[in-house]
């Protein structure tokens, strides 16, 4: 059996952030050789994996790639069991690594595909391999949940703790300087209020004729003449607009201006939205 070294280990451990006597037997068992000790924990990392597939993965983060010029962004969901890991650097590295390669390579259908292709960051190491990596440092089953990809001019915003995120498609001046700000505030804007729709006409119609009866009657208990109710209602019909309806929503970080008002005074266009929370 080869001599293994302090040193040897030392680099092994440093190399994959595992545990001195794990990396020590590693280089036993592969005869000292260093490449294959990282192949070695590596696979019996996914072999421990398999037998807590079970565990429960209530926690994770949220992670969005977004790049109005590039025209392309990305938001995916990733699990984990505990919050201390889906709040840890690595994780998040981890998670914002596999948004940015949805939005940057060719795409992928489902999770399996993407986790299948190299890291646009790390070409020489597949996105799985990353994950069996920090699962071998962290000893907790890791989940890609979700995956959505936008080919279009977008911007996107994730909350710190990355329970909600949201991605914006956005048309028009999208090339503008200030563009990759604005979408970016907007998608903010959306993680904050969660609008119901992004237009006025994009409501549910018995959602809208519902508020109107609910109005129509409030008014009559005022002991409003039938006559002028209608022109009250359409009145009342805008304060509820503008707490449901994205571009009709006060700017949450300037009240002064709506998001429509925003979007227009930049040259641009809301088109679709992604609004995502933690788990469903």
């Amino acid at each position: 059996m080869a001599e293994i070294t302090a040193a040897a280990v030392m680099a092994l451990r440093e190399k994959t952030g595992l545990p001195m006597m794990e990396c020590k037997k590693a280089l036993q068992e592969c005869g000292g050789d260093t490449d294959q000790a990282v192949d070695w924990l590596r696979k019996q990392g996914i072999k421990t994996q398999s037998m807590r597939g079970d565990r429960d993965t209530s926690c994770g983060r949220l992670a969005v790639y977004a790049d109005p010029t590039a025209g392309v962004g990305a938001i995916i969901e990733m699990k984990c069991e505990s919050p201390p890991v889906a709040g840890s650097p690595d994780f998040k590295d981890l998670a914002n690594e596999i948004a940015k390669t949805l939005a940057l390579g060719p795409g992928a259908a489902t999770p399996a595909d993407l986790l299948a292709q190299k890291s646009v960051s790390h070409p020489d190491r597949t996105l799985a391999e990353m994950k069996d990596d920090l699962f071998n440092r962290m000893r907790e089953v890791m989940e890609l949940s979700r995956i959505k990809r936008v080919d279009a001019a977008c911007g996107g915003y994730a909350h710190h703790d990355g329970s909600k995120a949201s991605i914006v498609e956005i048309a028009g001046n999208t090339g503008a300087a200030d563009a990759a700000t604005v979408a970016k505030d907007i998608a903010m804007h959306i993680v904050a209020l969660a609008p119901q729709a992004i237009r006025k006409e994009d409501l549910d119609p018995a959602v809208v004729d519902k508020e109107r009866e609910i109005l129509s009657e409030a008014a009559r208990k005022e002991g409003k003449p039938e006559n002028i109710i209608a022109k009250m209602i359409e009145g009342r019909l805008r304060n509820f607009f503008s707490q449901c309806v994205l571009l009709e929503q006060p700017f949450v970080k300037d009240d002064k201006q709506t998001v429509g008002q925003l979007a227009k005074a930049a040259g641009l266009e809301v088109k679709s939205v992604e609004n995502w929370k933690l788990g469903g």
